[in-house]
């Protein structure tokens, strides 16, 4: 016999798959989720449904498991869904849970109500639904997390209508569902046969390798084959320790310039990336004349469309075990390793590249950076390595927005404290996680990075021939008196020489004296877009 309302029934599934920490920004059609909130949970604020999504996100990638957001019904789903594609095409695993009308209202389109609410989140959800009856929410609650949690992860989307979370319900065992697969043994012989009869390999490592935690693994195969190593274009993870004499750097999203990195090598295998990800169109091939691409992702639709090579689908850490098992020493020469960029002078202004010389003397290693200033990506990868699992993330997608509170949400996975590097357009569109990193005394330096505008899109325009570009100038803000006014502490700075003392400041705190934010005005940069500085 029943015993359980849909809200206890839910209430414990959450608990039991470790679904306590929730985000969300609460609505009237959320409210009877709340009845009898259970003390072990902690609902964290978002001011902005994005927010919240971003910060959940955070969490899921620094717990290394799904996490539970709750939207409001059709205007708060439509806030979101910037950050909720970016999930998606990052494969953060989240359980989305929206608010709908009662169900005695909706054939009458009520105030708040969502039309086709499982319409409405796709295509950048694993699965989308509203449960045709109350008793099902449970149920269904149960296997959108599963999908969410099984390769590729990403995010999953229930619609509840407000009256069902007092209607009575079964409550739901979580089960597990193990998700590693392996490729077919004779396409890896294959590929281990190939790699071994070539002159000059090369892998290509992608947000996958640290989605799968195959870090270890892809070094591994690296040194078997004394391969170049690069990271695939606008790559959202990390995925290779960047100070390893095989890295190579960082490709670029554009074909052409994409199809020369690669051009001196024979035989490239990408892992965990689609490899060709573009932000400029021009008309180069994928790749230059000879050479061979061979493809491993745990996705099979990513498999399907890639243009060119040859695709192997599976998850990465038992398939590179087997694959570099199968592989002899080699006899050929590693590739020399990429040169280091010349220190960058002190000027009238702080330029990105002092600021970033100076974060690498003070970051320590084991900390992780997230990023998100798209005018100074290149620069910040050129002059600040990472070299752990999971020490790097950003938008692999490109909706602004994601970076404050994803670091937000991260550092409240584990505590430690991190550092975030915004830029001022992109902090803008999420400036609110700084309240809920006050609130809840999340350990971020945020580093902000003030150029007066969307230097990003400006570059792109002179890249293109449209210049000026219009409403790209965002000038005269005062970020340190925002944060503040966010509750969250802030100093700024203008002055080269005073940079080294205000870095020292921002980066010393504790992890218990939660967020603090250092509002740097740099110089803008007139740099060619996607152009490296080793050309």
């Amino acid at each position: 016999m029943t015993t359980a309302t849909v809200r206890e029934a839910v209430v414990r599934f959450l608990r039991d798959t470790g679904m306590t920490t929730v985000f969300g920004n609460p609505g009237s059609t959320e409210l009877r989720m709340f009845r009898d909130w259970p003390e072990d949970f902690t609902y964290v604020l978002g001011l902005q449904e994005s927010v919240a999504v971003g910060m959940a996100a955070g969490h899921a990638l620094g717990t290394r498991r799904a996490a539970f957001v709750s939207l409001h019904s059709a205007g708060g789903v439509g806030h979101a869904l910037g950050a909720v594609f970016n999930a998606f095409r990052d494969r953060v695993p989240l359980v989305i849970v929206a608010g709908q009308q009662a169900r005695s209202l909706v054939q009458l389109r009520p105030f708040l109500g969502a039309d086709e609410p499982a319409q409405f989140p796709r295509p950048y959800v694993k699965s989308a639904r509203q449960p045709e009856r109350a008793a099902d929410v449970p149920a269904v609650l149960a296997e959108a997390y599963r999908t969410a949690m099984t390769h590729p992860r990403g995010p999953v989307f229930v619609s509840v209508p407000e009256d069902d979370w007092d209607r009575p319900a079964e409550p739901v065992a979580p089960r597990t569902v193990h998700t590693a697969f392996t490729a077919d043994p004779e396409a890896l012989a294959a590929l281990a046969a190939r790699l071994t009869a070539c002159a000059r390999p090369a892998l290509v490592i992608g947000p996958g390798v640290d989605d799968e935690e195959a870090l270890a693994e892809a070094r591994a195969l690296a040194e078997r084959i004394r391969a170049g190593v690069w990271i695939s274009p606008l790559s959202g993870r990390s995925g290779f320790p960047e100070s390893h004499p095989l890295f190579q750097g960082f490709l670029p999203p554009v074909a052409g310039q994409l199809a020369a990195r690669l051009a001196p090598y024979d035989v490239v295998v990408a892992l965990g990336t689609p490899v060709f990800v573009y932000h400029v169109a021009d008309e180069s091939p994928p790749l230059a004349p000879g050479t061979e691409l061979f493809h491993l992702d745990c996705d099979p639709g990513q498999a399907a469309w890639l243009p060119t090579g040859t695709s192997i689908v599976t998850t990465l850490r038992p398939a590179l075990r087997r694959l570099t098992d199968l592989l002899p020493e080699p006899d050929r020469d590693p590739p020399p390793p990429r040169p280091a960029p010349p220190a960058a002078p002190v000027a009238a202004r702080i330029s990105p590249e002092l600021c970033f010389d100076l974060l690498r003397a003070r970051l320590p290693r084991d900390r992780v950076l997230v990023e998100e200033a798209p005018s100074h990506r290149d620069a910040l990868h050129a002059r600040v390595p990472v070299d752990r699992s999971g020490g790097f993330l950003t938008t692999g997608s490109g909706a602004l927005g994601w970076g404050l509170p994803l670091a937000v949400g991260r550092a409240l996975a584990d505590r430690r404290r991190l550092v975030c590097v915004a830029g001022d357009g992109s902090a803008l569109y999420s400036v609110q996680a700084l309240w809920s990193a006050a609130r809840h005394t999340a350990p971020v330096t945020f580093v902000l990075l003030d150029n007066g505008g969307y230097a990003a899109v400006r570059a792109l325009g002179r890249r293109i021939g449209v210049a000026p570009v219009p409403g790209t100038d965002i000038a005269g803000i005062d970020f340190a008196a925002l944060a503040e006014s966010f509750g969250c502490p802030a100093a700024r700075a203008e002055d080269p020489l005073e940079l080294p003392a205000a870095l020292d400041h921002a980066l010393g705190r504790g992890d218990d004296t939660g967020p603090f934010l250092l509002h740097l005005r740099v110089a803008g940069s007139a740099g060619t877009l996607y152009e490296p500085w080793a050309g």
